[in-house]
């Protein structure tokens, strides 16, 4: 089932899950934001079930669900409004005031039990582009196997890295490797931007990509965090 292209709303995200063996991200679904909230599978619903996803709990058929309110399996992701320091969240995030679809678009969403996300596409006629997305594969290039990151991890607040497109790639010929200036390779962009922004690098557009954040906690899988800016200026 692929997802119903509406040209006059773009207001919509995607619904990621990454496989916990292989980490390979799956497009599942889109959520919506109209005069309703809506929700359907799509994309790559079919292989995520091949690798071992299931159907969500609240959406159990292949339908389009329909909402006046943002779905309780999404808002319940979201930390609740009348909580103490909430305005320091909004801030982060740089909302002022509460809006639980903006805050899932910002924070994607993402719980630490499990392998869900919430991302904000890039779309074919954006001319200006800028998102903030964790590098894949990370763990497996610099050799941490997600333990003791902080000693294989040079990198710092505020690199500057770089876009290598890799078109042999058995798994995604819009693969986009990222390397540092002196070649170090340090992963991918991830597969649901792969092919928006590979067709801008063929374009010859100008980029300008640096690491906003590091976590050395030893989760590799979400430990550095850049920022792309397309074209550079």
């Amino acid at each position: 089932m692929k997802c119903m292209e509406n040209k006059m709303n773009h207001d919509y995200l995607y619904v990621v899950w990454k496989d916990p063996r292989s980490r390979r991200n799956y497009i599942i679904g889109k959520l919506t934001r109209g005069e309703k909230y809506t929700f359907e599978y799509c994309e790559d619903y079919k292989e995520a079930e091949k690798a071992g996803w299931e159907l969500l709990n609240a959406f159990p058929e292949e339908k389009i669900y329909e909402s006046d309110t943002l779905f309780a399996a999404f808002s319940s992701r979201l930390p609740n409004p009348k909580r103490r320091g909430m305005d320091t969240i909004l801030e982060k995030y740089g909302l002022t005031e509460y809006d639980g679809y903006e805050l899932l678009k910002k924070s994607t969403g993402r719980l630490p039990f499990d392998t869900y996300e919430f991302i904000d596409p890039i779309f074919p006629e954006e001319e200006t582009v800028q998102r903030d997305f964790y590098l894949m594969g990370i763990r497996h290039y610099i050799g941490c196997k997600g333990l003791d990151c902080s000693a294989k991890n040079d990198l710092t607040i505020g690199t500057e890295l770089f876009l290598v497109m890799e078109p042999d790639n058995e798994l995604d010929p819009n693969a986009v490797k990222v390397e540092t200036q002196d070649h170090k390779m340090y992963g991918y962009i991830p597969r649901y931007y792969s092919e928006s922004v590979s067709t801008r690098l063929k374009r010859g557009m100008s980029y300008v990509c640096s690491v906003i954040e590091i976590d050395h906690s030893g989760n590799c899988e979400n430990c550095v965090k850049v920022r792309l800016k397309i074209p550079k200026e």
